[in-house]
């Protein structure tokens, strides 16, 4: 069965990594140990809204954990996630399908 014969496609979710500049990042704590945050990973909704976790990189060095934060609200931060998100769909729509 070819996808055009199946119907729509279920899409069970939309995500995008977007790159913190370093004039926006921020510090936070976690189980005693600062990290710097530098990505955002934003994720669309079934009913259409988004929501961001901010992850980042021990400021004392090394790997540290995979661990999520909060995104501050700050207006910024809010554009640097609409922007983000404008410039994902020009990608798609550019799409030019499997190679």
């Amino acid at each position: 069965m070819d996808a055009s014969s199946a119907g729509s496609p279920e899409v069970s979710a939309l995500a995008i990594n977007v790159v913190i500049p370093p004039e926006l990042r921020w510090t936070d704590v976690r189980r005693g140990e600062e990290f710097e945050l530098q990505s955002l990973t934003v994720r669309l909704l079934p009913d259409h809204s988004v929501a961001v976790k901010a992850y980042g990189r021990p400021t004392a060095g090394g790997r540290g954990a995979y661990v999520s934060f909060a995104m501050p609200d700050r207006p910024e931060l809010r554009a640097l996630v609409d922007a983000a998100a404008n410039r994902a769909a020009e990608l798609w729509r550019g799409n030019t399908g499997l190679s």
